[in-house]
């Protein structure tokens, strides 16, 4: 019997061609309803694989962690939202008024176009740095608890979530709701390879830890067989509510 696709599992596109991207897609079939497309992908053939996605009936996450002064990610924004993701996103780390001045204008813009406005998510701290990397750069928070500030910083500027490892989603989802998204990378199956990843977690301890969707890479995309690797992860999925 087929396994039926859960909005909660987002797979990572991460190609450079849109040839590649149609053979996943078409593997992994009606198990798999979401994609991330980030900057290897867009980079590579632009609008054209969000396009292609959303024509299949796909929902994306378009992942590209726009980060600059306030007016120039608000315009980035408007106008990726034209190409129809469901997800965008930015860094946390470029402050309130960016981030503010985001969800303002990208709001402000569906409105006038008549369009649903996507979801925007910040990035909070990045899964692949470590303590020694967090040290590195001059922080003195500890990681956890800079991640809970930036989302809660990313909550009080009207953000719909965030983007964080699955080591910090029980404590965001203490600080900022039940409804605010909290989407996590570094989420790998028990026994796959943690690859670049630093802070991560199985599928069901990051749900349980108050994840609302889980990107997966590398553990679907370089399986052998990729649709049973899905299937695998979704009967993982089922087991949380």
């Amino acid at each position: 019997m087929a396994i039926k696709a859960d909005d909660r599992l987002i797979v990572a596109l991460d190609f450079h061609t849109m040839e590649d991207v149609k053979a996943l897609v078409e593997k992994l079939g009606d198990s798999v309803s979401y994609y991330k497309v980030g900057m290897e992908l867009f980079y590579s053939v632009g609008g054209e694989v969000v396009r292609w996605l959303r024509g299949q009936g796909e929902h994306v996450f378009l992942d590209l962690k726009l980060h600059d002064i306030p007016n120039t990610v608000a315009g980035g924004l408007c106008s990726l939202m034209d190409l129809g993701a469901d997800i965008l996103n930015v860094h946390a780390s470029g402050g309130y008024t960016m981030m503010k001045t985001a969800a303002d204008r990208l709001h402000a813009a569906a409105e006038e176009r008549g369009i649903p406005c996507p979801k925007l998510i910040a990035i909070t701290v990045l899964t692949s740095i470590n303590q020694e990397d967090w040290d590195g750069v001059g922080q003195t928070l500890p990681i956890k608890d800079a991640v809970v500030r930036l989302a809660k910083l990313a909550k009080s500027a009207g953000l719909d979530g965030v983007v964080a490892s699955p080591q910090e989603a029980a404590l965001i989802r203490e600080a900022c709701g039940a409804d605010f998204l909290i989407v996590t990378p570094g989420v790998r199956p028990a026994g796959s390879a943690i690859n670049d990843q630093s802070r991560i977690a199985t599928p069901a301890k990051a749900l349980t830890n108050g994840a609302s969707h889980l990107v997966i890479g590398r553990p679907i995309r370089a399986a052998e067989d990729p649709k049973a690797a899905a299937e695998a992860i979704l009967k993982e999925m089922e087991t949380v509510k």
